[in-house]
C-alpha cells in the first residue's frame, strides 16, 4: 500500500542536508513568466525544498494536505507578485492590477483565500486572442481572470517541486537548470557522438489535444488531494469566451464536452503539458525503443525531434507515431520528417542544424546558426517598431525599445556562428532607425545626417557584439 506523506503546516528547516530547490534569481531567458528576481518568502522556500526532497527521495510517494498549502497567505502573496511581474492583459471580467492595487492587494488576497477555504472558489471564463505566427498562421492565448492566474500560479509554487522530480532529463521547457539553449546543446552533443539520423516530429495542436482523463491521471499518480484534483478539473473545464469581429462575445465549452485542451497562457499550463509529455518519454524507454533503436529523444514543450545512430531512424518515427496514437495526440504528417546529417539540415528552436564551414580552416563541421525564420522574425519586429505610425514617439524610447528586442534576440542567439547573423541585423536596424528618423522630423541626406555612431555613441543603441565563430561546446 501506498504510503502518503502529510506535509506539515509550519516546514522546519529545509537545509539539513537539503539542496533548496527554490530560486530567487532567473538566469533563463524563457523565466519571466515565473519567479523572476522576486524574493521568494522564507514559508515558500521551505514548503517547496521540503516537497521536492521528499519526491526526489521516494518515487511512489503520493501527496495530500496540499490544498491549505495553496491558499495560505505567503503562497497566494508570492503567487500575486509573479503574476504582477508577468504582467498580461486583464481576462474575461476586465479587473487589471491597477484595480486590485486601488482596491487593496490584502483584502483582494483575503477574499480569494476565503473563497478557497470555504469551497465557493469557481474559475471564470478564459478570454482567447488570437497571436499572429511568422507562417501567417495564428496561435490561440487564452488569459485567465487576474484571480484565477494567481490561483493556478498559487498552484503551481506547490505542485512544480513535487512533479519536477519525475520529469526526465530528456525535457527542457519550463525547468530549473533547464531551457530551451540546453535542448539546443544537447542535440548538437548528440550529433557529434554518431546521432546522424534525425526524426523531425511536429504535433498538432499538442495543448488543444491533451486529453483530460489521461492528464488527470498523471496528476493522480502523485496528488491524491481531492481538492487540489478538483481545483485543477476546474480549470481544464472552464469556459472560453471569444469577442468576434462583429463585437458579439462567442462562449464555447469545447475544452469541457470534448475532454480534452489545456489554454495556452495559463501559469499552470506549462506544468501540465510537461506532465503529458512525460507518458511518451516514459512510454519510449519502458518498452526500450531507445536502446533497441538507439534513438535519444530531445523535447522542449510541445517540439521534439529523435536523434538515431544507424539506419533506425524510419523504425523510430513509426514508433513514435504509435505512442503518439496511443496518446490521443497527433503527428502532423506534413511537417513531420527524416533528415540525415550532415548532408541535410533541419531547424529545431530557432537554430539551424547543418554542416558548417569553419571560418579559419574552411573545414566542414556539424554545428549551428539562427535560422532564416528567426532572422525574418527579428527583422520583422524592428520593421513594425520603426514603422511610420510610431513617429509620434521620442528617438530615446524608440531605441530602449529596439535595445529591448535586440538585447532578448541577443541572449537567446549566442551558440555557433552568429556574427554574420548579427551584423545584418545591425546594419537593418541602423537603416530603419536613420529612415525612421529621417521621416519623423522630414528630413533628407540620411546617412550624412544619422551616421551609425551617431545611433551607438549618442543614443545608445546596442550593438550586437562580436562573438567567435565557433564556440567551444560546438568543435567539429
Amino acid at each position: 500500500m501506498t504510503e502518503r506523506l502529510v506535509v506539515p503546516g509550519k516546514p522546519g528547516n529545509a537545509g539539513g542536508g537539503k539542496e533548496p530547490w527554490f530560486r530567487n534569481n532567473a538566469e533563463s531567458d524563457e523565466e519571466n513568466w515565473r519567479l523572476g528576481n522576486l524574493r521568494t518568502p522564507k514559508y515558500v522556500q521551505e514548503l517547496q525544498t521540503t516537497l521536492h526532497a521528499k519526491a526526489k527521495e521516494r518515487s511512489e510517494l503520493r501527496f495530500h494536505a496540499l490544498y491549505d498549502k495553496i491558499y495560505h497567505r505567503s503562497v497566494l502573496t508570492h503567487a500575486y507578485q509573479c503574476c504582477r511581474r508577468n504582467k498580461g492583459a486583464a481576462g474575461t471580467d476586465g479587473q487589471t492590477f491597477d484595480d486590485i492595487e486601488s482596491y487593496g492587494v490584502e483584502q483582494w488576497l483575503g477574499e480569494l483565500a476565503q473563497q478557497l477555504r470555504e469551497g465557493t472558489y469557481v474559475p471564470k471564463p478564459v478570454r482567447r486572442v488570437h497571436i499572429p505566427k511568422p507562417n501567417g498562421k495564428t496561435r490561440p492565448l487564452g488569459i485567465a481572470c487576474l484571480r484565477d492566474r494567481v490561483c493556478q500560479m498559487a498552484a503551481m509554487l506547490v505542485l512544480e517541486p513535487i512533479f519536477e522530480a519525475d520529469l526526465p532529463p530528456e525535457q527542457h521547457a519550463y525547468r530549473r537548470n533547464q531551457n530551451a539553449k540546453s535542448a539546443v546543446q544537447e542535440v548538437h552533443s548528440l550529433l557529434t557522438s554518431g546521432y546522424r539520423d534525425i526524426v523531425d516530429a511536429d504535433l498538432s495542436g499538442y495543448f488543444d489535444t491533451i486529453p483530460h482523463p489521461e492528464l488527470m491521471k498523471s496528476v493522480a499518480r502523485r496528488i491524491v488531494d481531492g481538492n487540489v484534483l478538483r481545483l485543477i478539473k476546474q480549470w481544464l473545464a472552464a469556459p472560453v469566451e471569444e469577442k468576434m469581429r462583429d463585437g458579439k462575445v462567442l462562449r464555447t465549452t469545447a475544452n469541457r464536452d470534448n475532454q480534452c485542451g489545456i489554454p495556452q497562457g495559463s501559469p499552470i499550463s506549462p506544468l501540465l503539458s510537461n506532465l503529458y509529455m512525460r507518458r511518451f518519454i516514459m512510454g519510449w524507454k519502458s518498452l526500450r525503443i531507445e536502446q533497441r533503436l538507439g534513438a535519444r529523444i530531445v523535447n522542449y514543450a510541445d517540439d521534439l525531434v529523435i536523434c538515431c545512430k544507424g539506419s533506425n531512424a524510419s523504425h523510430a518515427m513509426a514508433a513514435m507515431r504509435g505512442l503518439m496514437a496511443k496518446l490521443k495526440l497527433t503527428v502532423n504528417e506534413e511537417k513531420t520528417r527524416l533528415c540525415r546529417m550532415p548532408e541535410g539540415e533541419f531547424d529545431f528552436l530557432g537554430y539551424t542544424f547543418k554542416r558548417l564551414y569553419s571560418a579559419r580552416t574552411r573545414k566542414p563541421y556539424r554545428g549551428t546558426r539562427p535560422s532564416k525564420k528567426s532572422i525574418k522574425r527579428m527583422i520583422e519586429s524592428v520593421r513594425l517598431q520603426t514603422s511610420r505610425n510610431m513617429e509620434w514617439m521620442d528617438a530615446g524610447e524608440m531605441v530602449m525599445r529596439l535595445n529591448q528586442k535586440l538585447g532578448g534576440w541577443t541572449n537567446y542567439f549566442r551558440l555557433g556562428p552568429v556574427t554574420q547573423s548579427y551584423r545584418f541585423i545591425d546594419r537593418y536596424t541602423t537603416t530603419r532607425l536613420r529612415r525612421w528618423l529621417c521621416k519623423k522630423h522630414k528630413q533628407r541626406s540620411k546617412g550624412l545626417r544619422y551616421p551609425d555612431e551617431y545611433f551607438y555613441n549618442q543614443l545608445g543603441l546596442i550593438q550586437l557584439p562580436k562573438l567567435p565563430q565557433r564556440l567551444p561546446w560546438a568543435k567539429a
